[in-house]
């Protein structure tokens, strides 16, 4: 969705949405949803807005029910606001992003687990040298002899 005019239109409808569905429809069957994104096609004959709900499973099987016969309403509600001769018609998909961070934050957690678990098994022993970083290197008693009498000759 390149163009920015295609992008406004998306950006009105989901605040139309939003606006209608928190003040004017009053099916008992909605949850509490939120309008995470709208996608316009390139003609915008053609919106797919995204929404979540919290709850249960039931909660959202019954907040997609009222949204499909509320869809009616909310697609004159836009037309209205938008001022465009052809209002595009509404699609409502359940957005899988909460879900999928979700499930993407337990699996890092229990990786994160199982290396912590794994190092504490290792022990703490390192791969080189306890102290890596090179140091001057220091003279027994005869290398240091000759060297204090190499600078005394000079």
């Amino acid at each position: 969705m390149a163009n920015p005019r295609i992008r406004k239109i998306a950006d009105r409808i989901q605040v139309t949405v939003a606006e209608m569905l928190e003040r004017r429809i009053k099916d008992p069957r909605l949850g509490f949803v939120t309008v995470t994104d709208v996608r316009v096609t390139g003609d915008t004959q053609q919106a797919t807005v995204f929404y979540t709900v919290l709850g249960e499973e039931t909660d959202l099987a019954s907040t997609a029910a009222a949204l499909e016969s509320a869809k009616g309403l909310l697609r004159s509600e836009v037309a209205k606001q938008l001022g465009m001769r052809h209002a595009p018609s509404l699609t409502f998909v359940h957005d899988a992003l909460p879900e999928s961070a979700r499930h993407l934050d337990e699996v890092l957690a229990r990786a994160k687990a199982q290396d912590e678990e794994t190092a504490a098994r290792r022990g703490t022993s390192y791969a080189g040298d306890a102290d890596p970083y090179k140091k001057p290197r220091e003279l027994d008693e005869d290398e240091a002899d000759e060297a204090d009498e190499a600078d005394e000759a000079l």
